[in-house]
């Protein structure tokens, strides 16, 4: 049975710190009011909907609890409506979306939503610790580092300069911008509002479309002194011998920026949508998750990408567009490298270096950006991936009806 898209919504990037402009929202309320506006520009009867999945990294204190079935009842959704939270890291938000189209899928519902909310201004992350970073016998086992050690672990192994990673995150910065000023998100970004009603947030706050390669040159690497200092290096030249030391090439400017938002995305059979009256815009064809080298831990969006394509039966040549989560911009190179893929058929209206990766909600904001821009210059198939913590990938292909 085909699982269609009907529609999807997402909140504004917030920054995501104190003085972030949603920080005074706490992610029940976030993942509310988008399960909302999901609702209202559809008008769907709610008690249409068998489950609400939700993506969420950091499932502990605000965000703890089964935080999916809390909003679904503050989003005012019939009692009727389950709800449940998974963590496949930063592939939380796509997973999501897989989930719920297997269901679809399987004959088991007429309609799920695939969501995600990550509040990384009021849940941290760490927040939720977990034995892979903090158990001795367990780092040393699985040869920890931390992510952004891996990529810089990589961009040293394949050759990508400063100058490289640099001209990569201008280019998103420059794309998003561009996107913004164009409208191109207009029709699927929900402003957030406050508890009076009152917008607080209504586009991406992290933007800067104005920034050089020459202010980008000036930016300290962020991660030289965990690899240095704290042993990260020497764990993964363990793992990686052949790599005479690891050159710290990451920094704030080309790595995904810390923020808050939400996302969610209506998935139906062919019957949901002759019972509601609404238009499928998009089918999925196929999905798949991957495990892969967890040190070096950000390649995994290439074998998920291959195995996605096997199921369909597809090549990377059958894919008009991409969306990669721009986790650091080594990910990005590598993945452009390794398909072949030009930089002008991948994520074309920038990225998570400009606007930002709100963990558990991300891979359901870009599955939404790819539909957009799929339908804005009329293409036919898209590919929707990310690189996930512990050496992890998620893709799913998604074609227009």
């Amino acid at each position: 049975m085909d699982a269609f898209i009907y529609d999807h919504v997402r909140t504004p990037r917030g920054r995501g710190k104190s003085d972030g402009s949603l920080h005074e929202v706490t992610p029940v309320n976030l993942a509310a009011q988008t399960l909302g506006a999901l609702r209202d520009r559809s008008s769907l009867d709610t008690k249409l909907v068998d489950d609400v999945i939700m993506g969420c990294v950091m499932p502990v204190g605000e965000q703890g609890s089964n935080v999916a079935r809390i909003a679904v009842l503050m989003a005012g959704y019939d009692e009727s409506v389950p709800a449940f939270q998974i963590n496949r890291y930063c592939s939380s938000g796509l997973e999501a979306v897989n989930v719920a189209a297997s269901k679809v899928m399987a004959g088991q519902a007429m309609a799920a939503i695939g969501s995600g909310v990550e509040s990384m201004s009021r849940v941290p992350m760490g927040t939720g610790g977990g034995a892979w970073a903090t158990d001795p016998a367990v780092a040393f086992a699985t040869y920890f580092v931390p992510q952004g050690v891996s990529a810089d672990l990589i961009a040293t192994l394949h050759g990508y300069s400063r100058e490289d990673l640099d001209r990569y995150a201008v280019a998103s910065q420059q794309r998003a911008a561009a996107a913004w000023s164009e409208g191109r998100f207009a029709r699927s970004v929900v402003a957030v509002k406050d508890i009076l009603g009152v917008p607080l947030l209504e586009r991406d706050e992290t933007v800067r479309g104005s920034v050089t390669l020459e202010a980008l040159s000036g930016l300290k690497p962020s991660f030289a002194e965990m690899g240095e200092k704290y042993g990260s290096n020497g764990v993964a030249l363990l793992r990686y011998p052949q790599v005479e030391r690891i050159e710290h090439r990451h920094h704030a400017g080309n790595s995904s920026g810390i923020v808050d938002g939400a996302a969610a995305v209506l998935i139906g059979n062919a019957a949901f949508g002759r019972k509601t009256g609404l238009k499928p815009r998009a089918r999925i064809r196929s999905f798949a998750s991957i495990g892969s080298e967890p040190t070096i831990m950000l390649t995994g969006p290439t074998p998920a990408t291959e195995r996605a394509l096997k199921y369909a039966r597809m090549s990377t040549s059958d894919i008009d567009l991409f969306e990669l989560n721009e986790a650091f911009a080594a990910v990005v190179l590598r993945y452009m490298e390794a398909l072949s893929i030009p930089h002008e058929k991948i994520n074309v209206n920038g990225g998570a270096i400009a606007m930002g990766h709100p963990l558990g909600a991300t891979g359901a904001m870009i599955l939404g950006t790819l539909l957009d821009e799929m339908e804005r210059r009329n293409l036919g198939t898209g590919l929707a991936t990310l690189c996930v913590g512990a050496g992890m990938g998620t893709a799913t292909i998604i074609e227009r009806v």
